[in-house]
């Protein structure tokens, strides 16, 4: 009863493949963009209008 321990278990070999979607890509890129012309846009404001009333 010499078994071999590969005998035994299933050896499955598997692919990662990595998919990027262009569209996706550029559609998260323009989505952080925004948020970071937003915040810049409140930023300047309470600079430059609420700021100077206190």
């Amino acid at each position: 009863m010499n078994h071999d321990h590969r005998d035994e278990m299933d050896i499955r070999e598997e692919k990662v493949e990595r998919r990027e979607d262009s569209g996706r890509v550029a559609s998260t890129f323009i989505k952080y963009a925004a948020y970071l012309i937003i915040f810049f846009g409140i930023l300047y404001f309470l600079v430059n209008y609420i700021f100077p009333m206190l």
